[in-house]
């Protein structure tokens, strides 16, 4: 960066800097419009630059999910009413049968041998999956 660039954005700063506004209200009691739009223009610029910097630090570190396999697994889950859901888990190979509603989850039944299939990730069994799995296998149409 040369070294106009670099002494004219420090200009910049210094002049909008809260400290010099407060001075320019104390010698004259007025402070000028412009040199507030400037320190706001600066402010958001500075908060728009830290959340683009932070969204590609993120992207770069990764998820910080453990990277550990699952021990609990979603099989399937039906909604019984607006509140109430059964909800199918599997626990190291064991499937439960849960009834979940407001503030309490009670334990229905517990399978010795599996009733369904375990699915490979989340959602992965959801109609929306399937479909997007085979038009993504499907070759395109000349």
């Amino acid at each position: 960066m040369p070294a106009a660039r670099i002494s004219g954005v420090c200009t910049l700063v210094l002049l909008f800097s809260p400290a010099v506004l407060a001075q320019q209200a104390a010698e004259g009691g007025q402070i000028n419009v412009l040199a507030q739009l400037g320190q706001l223009a600066l402010g958001l610029v500075l908060v728009v630059g830290l959340i683009f910097l932070i969204g590609y630090l993120m992207r770069r570190v990764g998820p910080l999910a453990p990277h550990g396999r699952q021990q609990i697994k979603l099989v399937s889950s039906l909604a019984l009413g607006p509140r109430d859901r059964l909800i199918l888990i599997d626990v190291a190979g064991k499937q439960l049968l849960l009834g979940a509603s407001p503030g309490r989850i009670t334990t229905l039944h517990t399978f010795e041998e599996p009733v369904a299939e375990v699915p490979d990730g989340p959602g992965m069994n959801s109609d929306f999956a399937k479909t997007l799995r085979t038009l993504l296998k499907r070759e395109p149409q000349p």
